[in-house]
């Protein structure tokens, strides 16, 4: 078998050892070529879980920042997520709807999608 990157295989280190112990069953050999590893010896082996430990390592730091920023972000005042962009047109979208006009032509004058179009007119109406 033949994979551009090990850490393209794997995700963790008990996904990457259950793949291989299948592999071996198999009578299948790997070798990556970009790290130089051939897992059909001890030392290949022995290189790929550290590797394997050290990218999912990785990715926890990697996780532990976004969480961080993420917060940070929340205690300064950020909206997070997408902008509620169909919402700011509720009332403007019932009175279209009030009309007579269809879902689809509400959405193409407002530039919005049909299925909020369809959201908003479900929901009840919010009380300022």
């Amino acid at each position: 078998m033949l994979v551009w990157r090990l850490d393209r295989w794997g995700r963790s280190v008990t996904d990457l050892r259950a793949t291989l112990q299948e592999l071996e069953h198999l009578g299948v050999g790997f070798v990556s070529l970009t790290e130089a590893l051939d897992l059909t010896t001890q030392a290949g082996l022995a290189m790929a879980a550290l590797l394997a430990v050290f990218a999912a390592f990785e990715r926890e730091i990697l996780g532990e920042h976004v969480r961080a920023g993420l917060a940070h972000a929340r205690q300064n005042g950020k909206r997070l997520g997408r902008p509620a962009t169909a919402a700011q047109h509720a009332n403007h979208i019932r009175k279209l709807r009030r009309a007579g006009l269809s879902k689809s032509e509400i959405g193409r004058r407002l530039q919005i999608g049909r299925t909020s179009v369809r959201r908003i007119l479900a929901a009840p109406p919010k009380k300022k």
